[in-house]
């Protein structure tokens, strides 16, 4: 599966993340490993209430994106390896959408690059999420908008 890359829901686990950072050659290197699991909110920036999320891709783009990412910030001293797995599918409220993963040699290091990756792939990835939402007089709509616009 590599160390980045986008994946319908269900195909991919925090485990399996877990497990290939502690295959890494370099992993004795490690001292920090840092991790961000974004969820589904339930509700909107304006405060409607949320229902469910549908996650679609641009994936070749995509997995390319985020493996280059991933492989820029590798790059980094002291940082030994950066994973990004976005889910795409249907989501209720409260289910993991998306794991970034820092490992490196100490805290100070894995902390910023952490919050790096997950701002670049929500501006760069060609991911789209549709938002399911409930109005406060029970009407339903649904509509699509892009991470960098969900921010």
């Amino acid at each position: 599966m590599g160390n980045a890359g986008v994946h319908l829901k269900g195909t991919f686990s925090f485990e399996k993340m877990m497990e290939n950072v502690r295959k890494n050659p370099d992993f004795h290197k490690v001292g920090a490993i840092a991790v961000f699991v974004g969820v589904v909110r339930g509700e909107t920036a304006d405060g409607r209430k949320v229902e469910k999320l549908e996650l679609e891709a641009y994936e070749e783009k995509a997995n390319e994106i985020l493996s280059e990412i991933c492989e820029d910030l590798e790059k980094r001293e002291g940082i030994i390896e950066v994973q990004i797995h976005h889910f795409l599918g249907e989501f209720q409220v409260g289910e993991d959408l998306v794991y970034v993963l820092v490992a490196g040699s100490h805290r100070e290091k894995v902390f910023p690059v952490l919050k790096e990756a997950v701002e670049r792939y929500k501006m760069e990835a060609p991911i789209f999420k549709k938002e399911h939402i409930v109005a406060e007089e029970g009407a339903r709509e649904a509509y699509w908008v892009s991470e960098k616009q969900a921010l």
